[in-house]
């Protein structure tokens, strides 16, 4: 599944956290490094000054008293036992924090030079606490930033994610690009205009299919069901013979009716609606099994004609075919044709009666009602 605009600002937001935090981090590496640099620098240059100026002080035979403060202590042939065991070069101290050796080869001989940079490594301390708080709140700032510029930046992607949600179910043509920005979302709302425009001109060559399809098998059924006709008005007919026609004018108004249900659903064109009496409406749906239905209905519904009597007519020869008595009523909102006699033996019923076919549901939707049907029961709940 492909991911909504909120886990993508998410993702936008984390990605912008952690380009914050690899950001803070490296420049406080980089402060805390250019200080240790700038210290040692600062050591050096502080004790090579001091080693030049005794050593030339020396050399020209000045007095000289190397220094002996709490910070600088300078010695000359003979440094205590923790200066001696450095060699030349200048030196941390690693026993003692803050303490720079300088060990310098001179004129007047090998010299020895302490100071005490303490101070400066309390202010590093307190560096690295400002660098800490500096990381949490860059860290902080970067994912505010890049929730709000991801919120900004995928506006366009959220207004075109409820633009095709909103389609409806049925092909239309759409104009997402209009109103994308020119760029690569852009380029996706134009790839879904020219889906929706391929989407249509399918649907339109389907619906002419089924146009023509529909014309095509309601010739021959009424060819059938004229000749049936004719053949039922002969004089002289056999009852075993007229059993047989009657047989076969009932299959072919089924076939029709199953047809109209058929092509209907699969055309999706709107329906056409009413308000019926209803007694009108279920006489109408049960005319063809008229001689043996009671009806006790009162009021109207606003319905779709033509689809409801369809479906009731489908209905009532699949689960109701072999009921002596039908009774149809109305209660409420609801629907219900019932066989009368219901504690008969069902052996005699189809045997596919109990299954309640896609086709029959998807009529029953389409028409405003929801569908409730099995064996000598048939209940339709208005949903218009």
């Amino acid at each position: 599944m492909s991911a909504s605009p909120a886990s993508l600002r998410r993702r936008v937001t984390l990605a912008c956290t952690a380009l914050g935090l690899v950001m803070t981090l490296l420049f406080a590496a980089a402060v805390i490094a250019i200080t240790e640099d700038y210290e040692h620098v600062i050591a050096s240059e502080v004790l090579h000054g001091q080693a030049e100026d005794y050593s030339l002080r020396i050399a020209n035979g000045l007095p000289v008293q190397l220094p002996r403060t709490q910070r600088l202590s300078g010695y000359l042939a003979q440094p205590p036992p923790e200066l001696a065991r450095f060699g030349p070069g200048v030196h941390e101290d690693e026993r003692h924090e803050g303490i720079h050796v300088g060990v310098f080869d001179t004129a007047a001989g090998r010299m020895w030079f302490s100071i005490d940079l303490g101070d400066i490594e309390q202010l590093e301390v307190h560096l690295r606490l400002l660098l800490a708080a500096m990381v949490v709140l860059g860290v902080a700032i970067a994912a505010w930033l890049g929730w709000v510029f991801a919120g900004r930046a995928l506006a366009p992607v959220r207004a075109l994610s409820k633009a095709v949600d909103a389609l409806p179910v049925a092909p239309q043509p759409t104009h997402l690009r209009d109103t994308a920005p020119d760029d690569e979302l852009g380029h996706l709302a134009h790839a879904i205009d020219n889906y929706q425009a391929r989407l249509v001109e399918a649907d339109a060559q389907q619906l002419a299919f089924f146009a023509d399809a529909s014309h095509a098998l309601r010739t021959p059924i009424a060819v059938v069901q004229g000749v049936a006709e004719v053949l039922l008005d002969e004089p002289g007919q056999d009852a075993a013979n007229i059993a047989r026609l009657q047989r076969l004018d009932r299959g072919a108004q089924e076939l029709a009716e199953l047809i109209e249900l058929l092509f209907g659903a699969a055309r999706r064109t709107p329906v056409q609606r009413e308000t019926m009496d209803t007694a009108a409406l279920l006489a109408e749906s049960l005319a063809p099994w008229s001689e043996k239905t009671r009806i006790d209905a009162v009021g109207a519904f606003d319905v779709a004609r033509r689809e409801t009597v369809l479906l009731l007519r489908a209905l009532v020869r699949k689960y109701l075919r072999d009921a002596r008595t039908l009774v149809a009523t109305r209660n409420n909102g609801q629907l219900s044709v019932v066989d009368l006699d219901a504690t008969r033996d069902t052996s005699a019923r189809r045997s596919d009666a109990g299954a309640l076919s896609p086709l029959l549901a998807r009529a029953a939707d389409r028409a405003g009602w929801m569908l409730e049907a099995a064996p000598g029961r048939i209940v339709l709940t208005h949903t218009g």
